[in-house]
């Protein structure tokens, strides 16, 4: 720390001494009751200016070690600098110490959350490019044993397995969407009875394909929400319970309207879900016994379901019974409600 420097940073000290010394002698310099001559006014000045500059010396000395060792941390490649930091010699200094560690402290939680994003993205990715190999795998197999099957089931193969693969594709888009969600919705009336016929439209062939009845009933009533996301939050839902209803199964797909909220009901008839598992369902990547045992499972889709349908104002519950029933409900609150839920 230079002199020059930290006379610059006092220059208002400075000038504030001077012109209260000069007050001080033009005071007793024009006081008629006590006559002091000019000589005695420039002996105080002299000593006040003396002491003044031996004051601004040992400050100097005081702080110099300080401001070196505050420089020496900035300039080495020190990457715990906060620990580094020279004792504080004043309260200023403590508060400025202060501020620091609690400005590095939240710099450091950021990082981590950003490092942890980073990780969880990486893991979804290995998972992710993991589980598009099999159809992907499956298609090449389809059209080396294609000589041996009619065109018509080989088609029919090759169309399932790129529906895997679309899934697929569709749940990597979403998730990379979710941070940059509010840029990319637009919240419109939804008739429900429609957007679940083309759901069904759309999933008709594992329908027809598993022999897997449906029963839809009471779903003419409308929501405001985002069309999208939407359909891609119910089409998880029903992706999952075609996935894990056996063969001849049944899904039910119903509406409740009630004072305080809508809802919408999907029903299936499949293997359930395990009582340990319940909670966890929409855990990121978090597959449960079923999924374990079914391999194209990637414990993403209700996990973008809850994410995507949280961010939209809805909710979304589950219950399921093992061998017997899984039921998963989507609740729309209605508009005086949203606020709530928004706070």
């Amino acid at each position: 720390m230079k002199f020059r420097g930290f006379l610059r940073d006092r220059l208002f000290l400075i000038l504030f001494y001077f012109l209260l010394l000069l007050f001080i002698s033009s005071l007793v310099y024009f006081n008629n009751e006590v006559k002091i001559n000019i000589q005695n006014i420039v002996y105080m000045n002299v000593v006040g200016f003396i002491m003044f500059v031996i004051y601004l010396i040992f400050e100097y000395l005081k702080n110099k070690k300080y401001y070196e060792d505050l420089k020496y941390g900035i300039e080495s490649q020190n990457h715990n600098i906060i620990n580094s930091l020279p004792r504080p010699l004043n309260n200023e200094q403590s508060l400025y110490e202060e501020l620091l560690v609690k400005i590095n402290t939240e710099f450091n939680l950021e990082i981590d959350k950003l490092h942890e994003v980073k990780k969880e993205n990486i893991d979804f990715m290995n998972s992710w490019v993991h589980e598009i190999k099999t159809p992907i795998s499956v298609c090449r197999l389809v059209i080396e044993n294609s000589t041996y099957k009619s065109k018509e089931e080989t088609l029919s193969s090759l169309e399932n397995e790129i529906d895997y693969i679309e899934n697929y594709v569709e749940q990597a888009l979403y998730y990379s969407r979710l941070d940059s969600f509010s840029k990319d919705y637009l919240i419109n009336e939804i008739n429900i009875n429609k957007l679940i016929i083309n759901l069904v439209k759309k999933h008709a062939k594992e329908f027809i394909g598993k022999k897997i009845k449906i029963e839809m009933k009471n779903l003419e009533f409308t929501i405001d929400s985002d069309k999208k996301w939407l359909f891609f939050i119910i089409d998880q839902i029903l992706s999952n319970s075609l996935k894990y209803t056996e063969n001849n199964g049944l899904i039910k797909i119903s509406g409740i309207l009630m004072n305080s909220e809508k809802q919408l009901i999907i029903e299936d008839n499949g293997i359930g879900i395990k009582a340990e598992d319940i909670n966890r369902v929409f855990d990121k990547g978090f597959t449960g016994y079923n999924g374990r045992e079914n391999f194209k499972a990637t414990g993403m889709g209700l996990y973008l379901s809850k994410s995507l349908a949280t961010k939209l104002g809805h909710q979304i519950t589950i219950e399921s019974k093992p061998s017997e029933f899984t039921r998963v409900t989507v609740h729309f609150p209605k508009l005086l409600d949203y606020y709530s839920i928004a706070n």
